[in-house]
């Protein structure tokens, strides 16, 4: 079905009926600005046009792509060359190329005129996007970087970062929160602003949206959350096991909005976990001393995360931070205590039977060793981590979301709860 389009007089108008807005609020609550998503860093990308014909731009010239035609484009040798039905061209020299449709001018579309039902602008590795791609040409590896509206953006990571399913007052924090991350993570001097991935917030492009996390988007459109004049780091993470980190006892700096409260996760299924470390994957992870024989705890946060632990191997000692320790066991969370678990005596070989030696020049037979006389050498222990939570813990803890909201608590309620003396705000352009 094709798109409406309406005059920009009419949207506006439209707008101030809708939201109710006076006219000199209305440039807040339009504020759009575009983020730049890092989608993939790689020597080989595959592109395509799924709904109307693109152009990949590289100064002055342009490549024209059909709608559903194949392009792949690759550094080889120290070359950048394109692939498709056509040929295989080595391209000049270049720092950048875009991909962006064909009837584009030099600038970003107007966002009024952008439909949320609309489907994929481009395709990337058979992902479809919106905006529009720049592709950055290093000495080894290509930077495929997406520029979109920020509320063209915000769909696929809500549904990206937490289950459509789940209630409106936890997608519309959720989308509120990845709004103001989005927001003061921008940094005009950088190649990118955000990744796709778990390092910034994870987006996965059109096919994860759905109507639910539309809405959650649209329903909360500009609204952000400030703490006096400037964006709030509104960090979100799975699962807190009972209770959040104060920011202080993680990273170099204690945010006043970012402090330790009672979590409402007790329904997650990372609430408590336990995990079996091996003694292979314990030497690997602590090489430097033979593996691990007990890890104690030296020091924890007030919310009962690990601050300090010791590591002692067959050839030493090793004293970590919990992220440190976080890291090298791929644990789910820093709050995590350690059991040492006997070996296992039944799997070790079975010993051959003693048998008597000969008499000596006496006549005497030697006595028959006992089998409590030899020795027997133990296999490593393996540990068993016993932990909660899921993430770093600080901010907001979306199944803690999801809980408050299963309790009919409203987003506005479940963003207070986590960012403490925040303010709920409609974003307005620096």
């Amino acid at each position: 079905m094709p798109v409406l389009r309406f005059p920009l007089v009419s949207l506006l108008a439209s707008a101030l009926v809708l939201t109710g807005a006076a006219p000199g609020q209305l440039r807040a609550q339009q504020a759009n600005p575009q983020v730049r998503v890092l989608l993939l860093e790689t020597v080989k990308l595959t592109l395509a046009a799924p709904q109307q014909p693109l152009v990949l731009r590289a100064g002055s010239q342009r490549w024209s792509l059909a709608p559903l035609e194949p392009v792949v484009l690759q550094l080889a040798a120290g070359s950048l060359v394109l692939e498709r039905a056509a040929g295989v061209e080595r391209l000049p020299a270049v720092r950048e190329l875009w991909l962006e449709p064909a009837a584009q001018s030099a600038g970003p579309p107007l966002d009024l005129q952008f439909s949320p039902q609309e489907g994929a602008d481009f395709q990337l590795q058979q992902r479809g996007y919106r905006g529009r791609l720049q592709v950055l040409v290093g000495s080894s590896s290509l930077q495929a970087v997406n520029h979109l509206p920020l509320e063209a953006y915000l769909p696929s990571v809500v549904a990206s970062e937490m289950p459509a399913s789940w209630p409106q007052a936890a997608l519309r924090a959720q989308a509120v929160a990845a709004r103001t991350y989005a927001l003061r993570q921008r940094k005009p001097a950088a190649a990118f602003d955000v990744s796709a991935t778990v390092s910034s917030q994870v987006y996965k492009g059109v096919e994860a949206e759905t109507p639910s996390t539309r809405q959650a988007v649209v329903s909360t459109r500009g609204q952000v959350l400030m703490f006096g004049p400037s964006l709030a780091n509104a960090v979100f993470h799975s699962s807190a096991g009972g209770s959040t980190e104060n920011s202080g006892d993680l990273w170099s700096q204690q945010l006043p909005y970012l402090v330790s409260v009672p979590d409402f996760d007790q329904h997650s299924p990372v609430h408590a976990w336990q995990l079996r470390l091996e003694p292979e994957q314990l030497q690997k992870a602590f090489g430097e001393i033979g593996g691990a024989q007990r890890i104690d705890v030296l020091a924890t946060t007030g919310s009962g995360r690990v601050r300090q632990a010791r590591v002692t191997g067959p050839a030493g000692t090793l004293v970590l931070t919990g992220a440190q320790l976080r890291s090298r066991l791929g644990l789910k969370s820093t709050m995590v205590r350690f059991e040492v678990l006997a070996p296992q005596l039944a799997a070790l070989p079975a010993l051959p039977p003693l048998m008597p030696r000969a008499a000596d020049q006496s006549g005497l037979a030697e006595p028959a060793i006992s089998p409590d006389q030899v020795p027997v050498q133990l296999p490593p222990p393996s540990l068993l981590a016993i932990g909660r939570g899921f993430g770093h813990g600080v901010g907001m803890s979306q199944w803690g979301a999801h809980g408050m909201a299963n309790r009919g608590q409203s987003y506005e309620q479940i963003l207070h709860h986590y960012y403490r003396g925040t303010e709920l705000r409609p974003y307005v352009s620096p």
